[in-house]
């Protein structure tokens, strides 16, 4: 419940940050043009984000017969689960990682890279798709587009406050200072934002996949595993699209020095204390 409050806070944050900067912009027509525009991404990203992603990936869609048994994984935990039956997909990567993706459980897919179906056990895996279908069923797909669409709207208007400069309501330029302000802040705070979405959703989808699943240590080993190997092992799609990186279960790019403040996903650490927790 926390996280589910935690994420209605973060997303009214990152509204009101895009009214904000759009009213810094052009006054209150900017702001209600900045919501417009962002209004229209968001609708494009509800009906077109899954396909886009997949393929970016590449994703090969399988069935009952061309993959058995990661198809009949997936449908056991769905019924589980309370869901309708998602198209399943394989990503020809080494990294092992997995993700899901649609507009609703209606229109929902999750995939899985060829190395996370390699490296780990029956077990460890079926953890991993329950966590998947978890974000599924929270329809945590549509809140962390929504989110990416804002943040990246928010970028498009600070440049476009860069060049041109802000205005006041009555239409004239305001101090040229303000235009570089909200050009460098305003990214760097939608980013914050949206990765603060982004592990509130992560926390959640652990513990609806240890429910689904009824298997918190499964889900816990599976992360384990993967933080120690999928760090050593580039996946090629993330690199090439590094805005899709939030949607895996575990962030498939290295991070820097501040990688502990722009960080798409919970600590491992963390994320496996808690599974633990849930296990006793």
């Amino acid at each position: 419940m926390f996280n589910w409050f935690k994420t209605a806070l973060l997303m009214a944050a990152i509204t009101a940050l895009f009214g904000v900067i759009g009213a810094a912009i052009g006054g209150k027509g900017g702001m209600l043009l900045a919501l417009l525009l962002g209004g229209g991404m968001n609708l494009f990203s509800y009906w077109f984000s899954d396909k886009m992603v997949l393929k970016m990936y590449n994703a090969q869609e399988v069935d009952g017969a061309s993959s058995p048994y990661l198809y009949n994984m997936v449908k056991e935990l769905a019924a589980k689960a309370d869901l309708p039956m998602p198209r399943v997909y394989i990503i020809d990567e080494h990294q092992p990682n997995a993700f899901a993706t649609g507009r609703n459980p209606e229109h929902a897919a999750v995939a899985a890279t060829s190395g996370i179906l390699q490296m780990l056990s029956a077990r460890e895996l079926r953890g991993v798709m329950a966590h998947e279908l978890a974000h599924v069923k929270h329809r945590d797909i549509l809140i962390s587009t929504i989110a990416a669409t804002m943040a990246g709207a928010i970028s498009a208007l600070a440049n476009f406050a860069m060049f041109f400069g802000g205005r006041d309501e009555n239409g004239r330029s305001s101090n040229p200072l303000v235009g570089i302000l909200v050009a460098i802040l305003a990214p760097i705070a939608a980013m914050l934002i949206q990765m603060a979405i982004s592990r509130a959703r992560e926390f959640e989808a652990d513990r609806g996949g240890a429910e689904i699943s009824g298997d918190p240590r499964a889900l816990a080993d599976a992360l384990t595993k993967i933080d120690a190997y999928a760090r050593g092992i580039p996946m090629a799609s993330a690199e090439a699209h590094p805005e899709t990186a939030q949607m895996m279960i575990m962030n498939p790019l290295s991070g820097g020095g501040l990688a502990g403040l722009f960080r798409t996903h919970p600590a491992t650490e963390e994320r496996v204390a808690r599974l633990l927790a849930l296990a006793r």
